[in-house]
């Protein structure tokens, strides 16, 4: 048989922790957007809320692949350059984050709303009324796995260095 003994060094030797994945925007994207879409769907399908249904794969999903692009972008780009993110512990670099995205989930449906009213008035929307819950929730969980996929990766890669 092989006696790895005897193979010397042909078979590698894994850690007993395997090794991160980087942090590939598209891919932490991708899941910002299916993570709160299907449990949103889910919830949609058990209660039978169509419009749950429907604002899963839209404001819910769409909103958190929307905060999740930019806040990654900006991690990526400027906010390894700043000392405040990159020294502030991880839970609260997360909460901060989490609470600032909130904020502007908010200033989101604010937003929206008005200018519907603008664009379209007299017409009834029945989607609006989601839009503030659904713009800072969405904002809140696409800015918590950002932040500490973006943190944790980070913080490796200077282990790494190290």
């Amino acid at each position: 048989m092989h006696d790895p003994a005897k193979a010397g060094g042909v078979y590698p030797s894994k850690g007993a922790r395997s090794e991160r994945k980087a942090f590939v925007l598209w891919r932490e994207v991708l899941m910002a957007y299916l993570s709160p879409a299907i449990m949103a769907s889910i919830g949609g399908w058990i209660t039978a809320d169509k419009g749950l249904q429907i604002g899963a794969l839209s404001t819910i999903g769409g909103t958190s692949a929307l905060i999740a692009a930019l806040l990654g972008r900006w991690l990526q780009g400027r906010g390894i350059h700043k000392r405040w993110v990159t020294r502030t512990p991880h839970l609260a670099l997360v909460a901060i984050m989490g609470m600032t995205m909130a904020v502007i989930g908010l200033l989101a449906a604010w937003l929206t709303t008005e200018l519907l009213v603008i664009i379209a008035p007299g017409e009834s929307l029945a989607w609006l009324s989601r839009v503030w819950i659904d713009f800072p929730l969405s904002a809140i969980i696409a800015s918590t796995l950002i932040t500490w996929r973006w943190r944790s990766a980070i913080n490796h890669d200077h282990q790494k260095m190290n």
